[in-house]
């Protein structure tokens, strides 16, 4: 999701600039260009970081932010010993 602060003319650009970094990172995986693919992928991470779905949250909610721990040390501790794993263990 992008931050909704960007204004229209902005955001569609930078929609532009994503569609046209992933469209070379198809081209240039499709020639095994590997120094033109991490070139591309750099420029889907700029835009990716300008529209807000990358990098710092730009929302304030303020619920903690769970991204850099365990499940099992989260309030999703519960849900997620509750799924199994794709060896049919359960996971935890």
């Amino acid at each position: 999701m992008a931050d909704p602060s960007i204004d229209g003319e902005r955001y569609q650009g930078l929609v532009k600039d994503l569609m046209s970094a992933r469209r070379a990172v198809q081209s240039a995986q499709k020639s095994d260009d590997e120094e033109a693919v991490r070139k591309a992928r750099g420029r889907v991470d700029t835009a990716k970081r300008a529209l807000g779905e990358r990098g710092p949250v730009w929302w304030s909610d303020g619920a903690r932010d769970y991204t850099r721990c365990l499940a099992k040390n989260t309030p999703y501790a519960d849900w997620y010993s509750s799924l199994s794993n794709s060896d049919g263990e359960e996971s935890g």
